[in-house]
């Protein structure tokens, strides 16, 4: 038997996971009233299942969703990051603005969803300050997922002010290769097939494989006999 001190841990928890899944019920439900009441939770789990039971219900806007991106927990301004991505009432700067998180957990989530938002139909007119934030993240941030993450989101937008960065990330950690290679895709011209050459003979087998699928057969490369 436990200390009281972990029985009301215990039941805390439960309590919590109870509130979680009645959140989760009233989205399936349809009831945004009782969705929404669990906003608020002192729990920040149960705060992020109201957010996705809120959008199932279809009673998620723009401004609860803006709202939960100042979420004081991580996991809550992921969760509303998500969400945003295919929100056409949250505007791009808005998840930009989460690209100078203190956590990671968020700036890849926002990267990502600046990724899917710009590279849009229904992009900003002038993403170039959304690019200018990625390129940041690409070139200088600590973590190596968020750069991954920054240079996807740059390969997703294609802007041209983007590719110097994703070229930079070719001499990156091999993961970080690897999807600057990927993210090369969109761009053209003679120093992205140097790129891609350069990277046919990296040291790493997934980013030479990466490489060779995107420049494809490449002619000369064997003797005819």
């Amino acid at each position: 038997m436990g200390t009281v001190a972990e029985v009301a841990a215990a039941a805390e928890g439960a309590d919590a996971m109870a509130r979680r899944r009645a959140a989760a019920v009233a989205g399936h439900r349809g009831d945004v009233a009782r969705a929404g009441a669990y906003l608020d939770d002192v729990e920040p789990a149960v705060r992020a299942s109201a957010l996705r039971a809120l959008e199932r219900a279809g009673g998620l806007d723009a401004r609860l969703l803006e709202a939960a991106l100042e979420d004081p927990e991580p996991g809550v301004r992921v969760a509303a990051l998500e969400l945003a991505a295919n929100r056409p009432d949250v505007a791009p700067a808005a998840a930009a603005a989460r690209l100078d998180d203190p956590d990671q957990r968020v700036v890849e989530a926002a990267a990502w969803t600046c990724g899917e938002k710009v590279s849009a139909a229904a992009g900003p007119a002038d993403p170039a300050p959304v690019v200018a934030a990625l390129i940041r993240v690409a070139r200088s941030h600590a973590d190596p997922l968020c750069r991954e993450s920054a240079i996807a989101a740059l390969g997703a937008i294609a802007h041209p002010d983007g590719l110097p960065a994703v070229l930079a990330g070719l001499d990156d950690k091999p993961e970080v290769r690897r999807r600057a290679v990927i993210a090369l895709a969109p761009f053209d011209g003679p120093e992205v097939e140097a790129a891609l050459a350069r990277a046919g003979k990296d040291r790493d087998k997934q980013v030479r494989a990466a490489a060779a699928e995107l420049r494809g057969p490449q002619t000369g490369a064997t003797g005819a006999g």
